[in-house]
C-alpha cells in the first residue's frame, strides 16, 4: 500500500512523541529576563546562541550569567552557542543629512568609499562613505557589484584609486545609514577570516567553556583548522573525562555564507565539528534563487558526511511582529526537517522580537507534525555514505545498532556516550525513534543537546557500577517516557566501567517487561567485546 494512502493522523490529531529536531535561540533584549529564559526553555529551546556581533563582552558577561542561570535552575541539558561576527564589512557612521535620517541615495548617483572617511558627508553634492575595512579600496575592481544592506541598495564600481578611494553608481537606491553591511559578491578580498575582536570573543567563548563556537565567513578549511588549533591551546583541561586523550576544546560550527565556501564545502565539512546554512549573507554574496537547492545540498553532503547541520535566518520572519507565520515561513521549516537538518534557528524573532516564547511554541509544532507524516510515510534509513572514520571504533558499532534496529522495529536506543561520539554516530542514521545518551559528563551533556533525535542524559552511573543495575534504569526512564508496549524492543549500547572515556562497548536487546533481558544476565568475564 503507498504511504500516501493511509488515514492522515497528522492532520486531525496532536503529535505525541517529543521533537527530534532541536531549535537554537538567540539571545537579546526580548530573551533576557529569568521569567522569558525559564518560559523558552520550557516551550522547547535546546540551544541558546549568543551573537557577538551584538554587545561587548560585558553585555555578553551578563548575557550568559543569566542563561547559565536559567539552565542550571531548569535542570535540563542545554547548550549554549557563540557565534563569532567574522570579517564583516560595514559602512561607517552617517549622520541624517537627508530627509528621514541616514543619506538617500538615488539611481545613477555617484558616490565615493574613502579610506579614512570619518562620518560621511555631502560636499558639492558628492557623497562620500567610509567602511570598516581598507580591503574595499584596494580589492574591488571596476565592474564589480557593491552591495548594501543586504542588497536593497545596489552599486557598480566604475572607478578606484587602489588603497584610497572607490567610486560606485547607484544601479537601486535607497536610505544608507550607520553600520549597515557591505557584500561584495564579485570580488576577492584580502580581509582575515578571523578578526582581533573575533580572537578576543573566541578567548572569552574558551574561558567560560561554551559549548559551541560559530565562524563566520568561512572561505576554506584552513581558517576552520586555523581556530581550532587556538581553541585547544585554551581549552579548559576537563578532569570530567579522567582522560588526557580526550579533547576539551570548544567544537567549531562552520557558517556557510561564502560562495567559496560552497565551492569547498566536503574539506570544510571534513575538518569542522557542526555546519551552519546562513542563508541571509549567502542569499546576497549568491543569486537568491539559488539559495533553496544549494540548502538541500549543504544539508545532503553533510548527512553523508555524517556532521550536524543548523538552518538558520529568516525561518519565522514575520513573527518578529506577528504572532502567527507565513504559509511560506511553515513550508520552510517543514522543507529544513525534511531534509535532515538535527536544528533550526531563530534570530531576531527571539533576539527582539515581540512574542519570543509563542515563536518557540510555534516552531516546536511545526517540527513534531512534520516529524509525524515523516514516521508515518514508510521510512527505510540510509546510513551515511561517505562517513571516513568507518571502519574504526564508534562509526563501526553505530552502523551496526542501526541494523538491529531496523531488524528488530526496535522503539528506542538507550546508549552510555561519555564523551557523546557514539551519540553523536547514532543520531547521523536518523533511526526515526528516540535516542536515550547516558553521560556523566556535564560538558558533553550539554554538547548533545544538538544531536537530531537524541535526547541527554546527565547523571551518575549506578553505584554499583553494573550493567544490569543500568538496565533496571533505562527500563524505568523507557516507561515513563511511554513510548512502548510489554514485548518492544530496546537496544542498549554501553561498556564496562560505566562512565569510563573509550570504554570497550557492547549492544543488548531489552525487551519491556521482560526481567531477564538486556544486561540483566551479562557477566563481565565472559561477554564478547567490540571496541570503540
Amino acid at each position: 500500500m503507498s504511504p500516501h494512502s493511509t488515514t492522515p493522523s497528522w492532520i486531525t490529531s496532536d503529535p505525541t512523541r517529543a521533537a527530534q529536531a532541536k531549535i537554537v535561540a538567540t539571545l537579546g533584549p526580548a530573551s533576557d529576563s529569568d521569567e522569558m529564559l525559564a518560559e523558552l526553555i520550557e516551550s522547547g529551546v535546546s540551544i541558546f546562541r549568543l551573537n557577538f556581533s551584538h554587545g561587548t563582552l560585558e553585555d555578553m558577561d551578563k548575557r550568559y550569567e543569566r542563561v547559565r542561570r536559567a539552565i542550571d535552575a531548569s535542570g535540563r541539558c542545554i547548550a549554549i552557542l557563540g557565534d563569532l561576527q567574522g570579517p564583516k564589512m560595514r559602512v561607517g557612521p552617517v549622520p541624517d543629512l537627508s530627509e528621514g535620517g541616514g543619506i538617500m541615495v538615488e539611481p545613477g548617483d555617484d558616490i565615493y568609499f574613502r579610506k579614512g572617511q570619518g562620518d560621511a558627508s555631502i560636499d558639492d553634492g558628492v557623497i562620500s562613505f567610509g567602511a570598516t575595512f581598507d580591503s574595499l579600496y584596494s580589492d574591488v575592481l571596476p565592474g564589480q557589484r557593491v552591495l548594501i544592506n543586504d542588497g536593497l541598495i545596489r552599486m557598480l564600481a566604475v572607478e578606484n584609486d587602489p588603497g584610497n578611494w572607490l567610486r560606485c553608481r547607484v544601479t537601486v537606491g535607497g536610505r544608507v545609514t550607520s553600520s549597515k553591511g557591505v557584500n561584495l559578491p564579485e570580488s576577492d578580498l584580502s580581509m582575515p577570516a578571523i578578526t582581533d575582536r573575533d580572537w578576543k570573543c573566541a578567548k572569552w567563548a574558551a574561558e567560560h567553556q561554551l559549548d559551541y563556537l560559530a565562524l563566520s565567513f568561512v572561505r576554506t578549511a584552513d581558517e576552520i583548522n586555523e581556530l581550532k588549533s587556538k581553541l585547544r591551546e585554551w581549552a579548559i583541561p576537563c578532569a570530567q573525562f579522567g582522560d588526557i586523550r580526550f579533547d576539551s576544546s570548544i567544537p567549531v560550527v562552520a557558517k556557510i555564507e561564502m560562495p567559496q565556501a560552497v565551492m569547498n564545502l566536503d574539506s570544510i565539512i571534513s575538518a569542522t565539528d557542526a555546519v551552519m546554512v546562513a542563508r541571509g549573507d549567502l542569499g546576497v554574496e549568491m543569486d537568491v534563487a539559488r539559495v533553496p537547492v544549494i540548502q538541500k545540498y549543504i544539508l545532503a553532503r553533510c548527512n553523508a558526511l555524517g556532521k550536524p547541520t543548523i538552518v538558520a535566518t529568516q525561518m519565522l520572519e514575520t513573527m518578529i511582529e506577528s504572532v502567527t507565520p507565513t504559509r511560506a515561513e511553515a513550508s520552510d521549516v517543514a522543507n529544513a526537517i525534511l531534509d535532515g537538518c538535527d536544528a533550526v534557528m531563530l534570530s531576531g524573532e527571539t533576539a527582539v522580537g515581540k512574542h519570543p516564547r509563542v515563536v518557540v511554541e510555534t516552531m516546536q509544532r511545526i517540527i513534531k507534525i512534520t516529524e509525524c507524516r515523516m514516521d508515518q510515510i514508510k521510512h527505510v534509513s540510509e546510513s551515511p555514505s561517505d562517513l571516513k572514520e568507518y571502519p574504526f571504533r564508534s562509526a563501526a558499532l553505530a552502523q551496526g545498532v542501526w541494523s538491529m534496529a531496523q531488524s528488530l522495529d526496535s522503539k528506542a536506543i538507550v546508549v552510555w556516550s561519555q564523551a557523546g561520539g557514539m551519540a553523536r554516530y547514532l543520531s547521523q542514521y536518523n533511526f526515526r525513534v528516540p535516542i536515550y545518551a547516558y553521560t556523566s559528563s556535564k560538558i558533553a551533556a550539554s554538547r548533545m543537546a544538538l544531536y537530531n533525535g537524541v535526547t541527554p542524559v546527565y547523571t551518575q552511573p549506578p553505584e554499583s557500577s553494573r550493567l544490569s543495575d543500568w538496565t533496571d534504569q533505562v527500563e524505568s526512564l523507557i516507561k515513563s517516557e511511554d513510548i512502548t508496549q510489554d514485548g518492544d524492543t530496546v537496544l542498549l549500547v554501553a561498556g564496562k566501567p560505566l562512565g569510563a572515556l573509550l570504554a570497550q562497548s557492547m549492544v543488548s536487546i531489552m525487551r519491556m517487561g521482560d526481567c531477564s533481558s538486556g544486561f540483566r544476565d551479562f557477566v563481565d568475564e565472559t561477554a564478547k567485546t567490540v571496541g570503540v
